[in-house]
């Protein structure tokens, strides 16, 4: 296991033991987790969609065409 691998369980692990301890039941944290991988999900949404707009955005070479310096 690497140890970018190691730590991210452990950082879950400490979450989780934070949430017990707190008083969170199991199927709270159930809930917690699916709203971590919601939010996860919609971040990756949103990237994709950035990456395809730059894609299709004007080249490189025109991109300052419009661009007035303030004095």
């Amino acid at each position: 296991m690497s140890t970018d691998q190691k730590g991210t369980r452990i950082l879950a692990r400490t979450f989780f033991n934070q949430l017990r301890a707190s008083g969170y039941t199991p199927h709270q944290v159930i809930g917690i987790a699916t709203e971590l991988l919601e939010l996860v999900t919609t971040d990756l949404k949103e990237g994709d969609k950035a990456v395809a707009a730059a894609a299709q955005a004007t080249p490189a070479s025109d991109a300052g065409a419009g661009f007035q310096q303030r004095a």
